[in-house]
């Protein structure tokens, strides 16, 4: 049994920051009923795919909403609406991710849910927020990671010095936010357990990325400069950067004093370690340093490096995909998890979850689900359920 596995949760997002969310509550036991549009999430039918004739959905989809359970309901039907309703009264959790007021156009926003349901808790993940929680100018604007990264001041520090403002290669617009959203929900159900109430959470990935950036807000609080790119440097740590190997690139963190003097010896270089004994010292050289470090990677291939440096300084690979996938340490600790593909033979290879429990450890818990594969199911124990509460409250 995984930790939740008594949280009902009915999954109303799409693309990719909700349906992480719902899945990191899947991959620990949640129920996670996704209920899709007509047609289905807009990512089902985004590549990559493996050769099929009849290909169901690609790696996108079948990423982050693996172990979940799939319902398709047309909100701008009644009937529809009606059976989505009766759900909410049986769930414990709701997560969209729809612009600000797209629930309400359907008479379906968290007041008209807390009705069927006081002890709901309702989550939204939007660009900018709902209104209940801080209305701004921005709310019903559409956003995408892109968006939130360019406002939240990831673009403005990342990449080369003299380049321009670089999107960070994961989405972490969606996934940060989707990873604070699910602590979010945690945090209502256990003051639900403890109050019997429930309440609205909301988080905005325009925050998120403003949370994410931490380091710039109080760099511009206190020296009143606002950051900027450095590369693979940091601002305020040296060494702390990465260099040019013979076959690739190696990163090396050798700030501390202890671990500059442990790199000086191993590159026979302790005129360096007696120069600059210290860290004001080592950031006011840091170009020289740089150039000397680079000097000393260069020529040599990164496992000698890593070899030379490991146990002793912090230091590492540039690693590709590839390169992850025969990671011993991977292995070990199941980071990389199989499940079936649909319309073939083959089983497909998915991150695993980074969250491991001794007790209740989460995991994959099987592929991503066909569109609408589990209406019977879902609705006939939604009916059986209503039976059996209208016989209890009886007085017959």
């Amino acid at each position: 049994m995984g930790a939740l596995s008594d949280l009902r949760v009915l999954d109303l997002t799409q693309v990719l920051a909700g349906p992480y969310c719902t899945m990191l509550l899947a991959d620990m036991g949640a129920d996670v009923v996704k209920i899709e549009r007509p047609g289905g999430d807009l990512i089902r039918s985004n590549p990559p795919y493996l050769e099929t004739d009849d290909e169901p959905y690609g790696g996108y989809f079948q990423s982050v909403n693996r172990g979940k359970r799939s319902l398709e309901l047309d909100f701008g039907d009644e009937a529809d609406r009606e059976a989505f309703l009766s759900l909410v009264e049986r769930a414990d959790v709701v997560v969209e991710n729809f612009k600000a007021g797209t629930m309400e156009r359907f008479d379906l926003g968290y007041e008209r849910l807390r009705e069927r349901n006081p002890s709901l808790v309702y989550s939204s993940i939007r660009g900018f927020g709902d209104p209940r929680t801080g209305e701004t100018h921005r709310q019903g604007q559409p956003s995408f990671d892109l968006i939130a990264q360019a406002l939240g001041g990831v673009m403005e520090i990342t990449g080369p010095e003299d380049g321009p403002p670089t999107k960070v290669g994961p989405g972490v617009g969606d996934l940060f936010t989707a990873a604070l959203n699910a602590v979010g929900i945690l945090a209502a159900v256990h003051h639900r357990e403890r109050t019997g109430e429930g309440q609205y959470v909301d988080t905005a990935m325009y925050d998120a990325m403003l949370s994410l950036c931490e380091r710039t807000i109080y760099q511009y609080s206190y020296d009143g400069h606002a950051p900027t790119r450095r590369g693979n440097s940091h601002p305020t740590l040296f060494p702390y950067d990465a260099f040019e190997a013979a076959d690739g690139h190696v990163v090396i963190a050798a700030f501390s004093d202890g671990h500059w003097r442990t790199l000086c010896e191993t590159m026979d270089r302790p005129d360096l370690a007696a120069d600059y004994p210290d860290a004001a010292s080592r950031r006011g050289a840091r170009d020289a340093l740089r150039a000397a470090i680079a000097d000393w990677t260069r020529d040599r291939e990164t496992s000698a490096v890593v070899d030379a440096l490991d146990g002793r300084v912090p230091v590492a690979p540039v690693q590709n995909t590839a390169d992850v996938f025969e990671d011993p340490h991977v292995a070990a600790r199941e980071m990389l998890a199989t499940v079936d593909q649909p319309g073939t033979d083959e089983r497909v290879t998915i991150a695993g979850s980074p969250i491991k429990m001794t007790e209740t450890d989460p995991r994959p818990r099987g592929r991503a689900p066909l569109l609408d594969e589990h209406r019977d199911e879902i609705l006939e124990t939604a009916g059986s359920e209503s039976e059996d509460g209208r016989r209890a409250g009886s007085d017959d």
